[in-house]
């Protein structure tokens, strides 16, 4: 099957994961911000994580120099108009982009600007190619409570106007879910869809507690779930579903290689499972590149393809309308 050409689904994808290295280079020299060095090659050095990485938390540092040149409006703008245009050339028909908006206020942009940024980014890119896009709102489980119900207040105006969820990310501790009861409560309320990373590094109680207490309707990676049979069987029966990314999976060790990566199995056992890039630039990947590393390791099937297209279909957070289209896509191959 010929990935590049097959249209795809991404629901996984975090923005100041996704820069590109060229990009980096041309805003620091403009805005006079400090960066390792003005060589792209260089610069891609500090940028990709490889995948002998140690841990989440030594992947999660490569995440500092882009963060560096995303702190002004123009800046976010581009940023987000080129990952879409990036996504838009190997057919990604849809797209769901998360980032942090509190990461972005160091040089005084309210959270409302950066939201409204990356959203125009959005929006543009959309005018110009075949993709269309939601952003979700990631809160950061290194900051404190107050920081979570800060962006669920602030962002709630751009429900329905690019904004789609919200989500928690960052490094992950056993427990975390207790912690961010209420302010995820409240994004439900205010009509938030919900995602929540768990399940990553060795946890897999954390899916299940993410479920159970926060309402997660999908959850960011979840590889652990094999080891825990409670929230193993909580996202089989309420068919939660699982955005994966293998490469990503590798590089934080959350698996030791792509063979041993659980995606397949879950698949064959009736968990609904999608395949996601996670970072584009930290992980050096593209979804082309993604599905074709899952149908060489998994043997994976024309129809098996269709499938997991149409899981990331309806676990979207995308309208109606937009569902519909991105079902004509399958038919039309």
């Amino acid at each position: 099957m010929n990935f590049s050409i097959m249209p795809k689904i991404e629901l996984h994808c975090h923005l100041d994961g996704s820069v590109r290295p060229e990009t980096i280079i041309d805003i620091a020299k403009r805005d006079g911000i400090s960066i390792p060095s003005f060589n792209k090659e260089e610069i891609k050095e500090e940028l990709i994580a490889p995948l002998d990485c140690e841990s989440l938390d030594e992947y999660l540092k490569r995440f500092s120099i882009p963060n560096s040149v995303m702190q002004s409006n123009g800046n976010l703008k581009r940023i987000s108009f080129e990952l879409f245009e990036d996504a838009a050339k190997e057919n990604v028909k849809y797209m769901e982009v998360r980032f942090a908006p509190l990461l972005h206020t160091r040089k005084g942009l309210s959270v409302e600007e950066i939201i409204q940024s990356v959203i125009e980014g959005m929006k543009e890119a959309e005018e110009h190619f075949d993709i269309k896009g939601n952003i979700i709102l990631s809160c950061m489980r290194t900051m404190s409570v107050e920081s979570a119900f800060e962006v669920v207040e602030k962002g709630k105006i751009f429900l329905g106007e690019g904004v789609a969820a919200i989500d928690l990310c960052a490094s992950e501790e056993e427990g975390f879910c207790e912690k961010f009861i209420e302010p995820i409560a409240l994004a439900r309320e205010y009509g938030y869809r919900v995602t929540i990373h768990a399940g990553e590094t060795g946890i897999g109680k954390n899916v299940l507690e993410a479920v159970e207490w926060l309402g997660a309707e999908r959850i960011g990676h979840g590889v652990f779930i094999k080891d825990c049979v409670d929230a193993y069987n909580i996202v089989k029966e309420k068919q939660i579903v699982l955005e994966m990314c293998p490469t990503s999976n590798i590089q934080t060790k959350a698996v030791n290689q792509f063979s041993d990566h659980p995606i397949f199995n879950f698949h064959r056992e009736g968990i609904k499972v999608t395949v996601n890039t996670d970072n584009r630039t930290v992980s050096d990947t593209t979804m082309t590149k993604e599905c074709n590393l899952v149908c060489n390791e998994f043997t994976m099937s024309d129809e098996e393809y269709k499938q997991i297209y149409m899981n990331s279909v309806q676990a979207s957070f995308a309208n109606e309308e937009t569902k519909e289209k991105l079902k004509k896509y399958l038919l039309d191959i």
